[in-house]
């Protein structure tokens, strides 16, 4: 594996990646909320590529992994930002994204900017909009406020907190009530037991995205993560073809 490199941002705050040279179009791996490339489908899909002999890009978002930042400063934008900035000083060529949960959000604003140099979307339980249909009014209020929400995790970790500055950002960001700009193939993944994410989410994406190359893939007993060994592979299957 790789090591671990550091992209300067304009603030001189750090982001962790892991890049792998080889033949494109390169692979970009982007985390869900609160995880990092560290995960096993990060890894996983990075092993993938060099066997195969193809680019692939990990990174953490600020105020994750080994990132330097605080996480009660992520938004949405913000990572946006990180990401568009470490591909375009990392990656020459067209490159397809790759999407967990919260990544699947922020892989179509990222190929929103990115434009045609974005070849495919591959979705694994992606969130969009979380902000939204995510939270009940009392909790929508609370954020409204300023205040910190925290929900309940349900894979043994501490109460997730959701910070104001990430819902406000994320309420500014959403892309299910609209056409949303993007014309390359896209295949989302979603598991039919996932209770953090239905997978109506992934359906009412694949309703709003404008390309006619779109493909949701319902995967009996898959939970939110995702990460059983079928599921990975079902994932490496889906990126090589779509690659």
């Amino acid at each position: 594996m790789p090591e671990t490199r550091f992209h300067a941002m304009p603030d001189g705050r750090r982001i962790a990646f892991r890049h792998t040279q080889g033949s494109g179009p390169a692979i970009v791996f982007l985390p869900g909320y609160m995880s990092d490339m560290a995960g096993s489908k990060a890894t996983a899909l990075l092993a993938w590529a060099e066997a195969e002999g193809r680019e692939c890009l990990l990174l953490d978002y600020s105020g994750c992994g080994e990132s330097d930042g605080d996480f009660a400063d992520g938004t949405l934008g913000r990572w946006t930002d990180e990401v568009l900035s470490l591909v375009e000083t990392t990656i020459r060529g067209e490159l397809v994204l790759v999407g967990s949960s919260m990544g699947g959000w922020l892989m179509v604003l990222v190929a929103g900017e990115l434009g045609s140099k974005v070849i495919g979307l591959v979705g694994i339980a992606s969130a969009p909009d979380f902000t939204g249909w995510g939270y009940d009014e009392a909790q929508k209020a609370q954020l409204s406020k300023g205040e910190t929400v925290f929900t309940e995790n349900a894979y043994g970790y501490d109460p997730t907190p959701t910070h104001a500055g990430f819902w406000s950002d994320g309420q500014d960001l959403r892309q299910l009530e609209r056409e949303v700009a993007i014309d390359c193939p896209v295949r989302l993944l979603h598991g039919q037991e996932d209770t953090d994410v239905p997978p109506e989410i992934s359906l009412r994406l694949a309703r709003a995205l404008r390309s006619e190359d779109v493909q949701v893939t319902l995967i009996k007993g898959g939970d939110h993560r995702l990460s059983r060994d079928s599921d990975i592979a079902l994932l490496l299957r889906t990126v090589a073809a779509l690659a």
